[in-house]
């Protein structure tokens, strides 16, 4: 394992990616682009376009930007100049495009702004997974996601060297707090939840403190979050852990920064998951600019 994986980063088939890109470009374009279409009297008009940085950061979603060009006119031609993950710098032309200029200024705001979201997640993620690149663990994103945005930006997360956490509800058993305190107990929670499942799903529990890992440890699950705990409390939980059984994952999460991953990460966990990435991100910022 490794804090900056060498991950292949897939997007999903565009007949799940298209609903949501199309709902994007209906937001925005509403009846018809007025300044546009007021301007021009033929939609037959070809420009040439490119797409430049104006802050430095890791680019991510120049595919996304692509698609939608072709959603407004299969005539668009859009060439990514940068691979998803290379580091940009500010001035340096990332893609190139070219067309009819009404799809081209119908797309502009929708492809900029998702690109410079998913890079901006990107990049902060790189700076997350670059400080423990050289200890044995892997980082990870949430659930904590834009509603609707989710399969982008766990995407960009990807693209910055992150794995993906849990896509939904539906990928794995994980048993919080709440779920705990409606079943009356951790054993009561696992035993429930473990009858009612489809194989293979793995089972994690949320613990914050040493007695509730030593509990959690009897059911024999496949991972042990450790919640919010202090350093101290977090190495002497991985040290039980392992002493019982060295094959159960153990996931660090909570109050996760830039300052604290490393040592994080020398406590033995094997996964440290974050939100930031995604909550605390900044827009890399991008602009179009028309040849001529």
């Amino acid at each position: 394992m490794g804090g900056v994986v060498d991950c292949f980063c897939v997007l999903p088939p565009w007949l799940l990616i298209d609903p949501l890109l199309q709902r994007c470009l209906l937001e925005d374009i509403g009846r018809g682009d007025r300044t546009t279409n007021s301007l021009l009297r033929s939609c037959e008009t070809l420009v040439e376009a490119e797409w430049i940085a104006k802050a430095p950061g890791v680019i991510a979603g120049l595919p996304i930007a692509a698609r939608i060009f072709k959603l407004l006119n299969d005539e668009v031609n859009f060439t990514a100049t940068f691979s998803e993950g290379k580091f940009c710098n500010s001035g340096e032309t990332v893609a190139q495009v070219s067309g009819p200029l009404d799809a081209l200024l119908m797309g502009e705001r929708v492809a900029l702004n998702l690109v410079m979201h998913m890079s901006g997640v990107a990049s902060l993620t790189r700076q997350y997974t670059e400080k423990v690149a050289d200890l044995p663990v892997i980082f990870t994103d949430t659930r904590k996601t834009t509603p609707g945005l989710r399969i982008l930006e766990k995407y960009a997360t990807q693209v910055g060297g992150a794995v993906n956490h849990r896509m939904g509800l539906d990928d794995a058993v994980m048993i919080k707090d709440n779920h705990i305190a409606v079943a009356g107990g951790i054993g009561e929670a696992v035993a429930q939840i473990r009858s009612r499942i489809p194989y293979p799903l793995t089972v994690e529990v949320e613990t914050d403190s040493l007695k509730q890992v030593k509990e959690v440890l009897e059911h024999k699950v496949d991972i042990i979050m450790l919640d919010n705990m202090p350093l101290m409390m977090m190495e002497e939980a991985v040290q039980v852990i392992r002493k019982h059984n060295d094959r159960i994952k153990i996931e660090a999460s909570g109050n996760i920064t830039l300052e604290t991953i490393r040592a994080t990460a020398q406590t033995g966990v094997d996964y440290i998951s974050s939100s930031a990435p995604v909550t605390q991100a900044r827009w890399l910022d991008l602009s179009m600019k028309i040849n001529g």
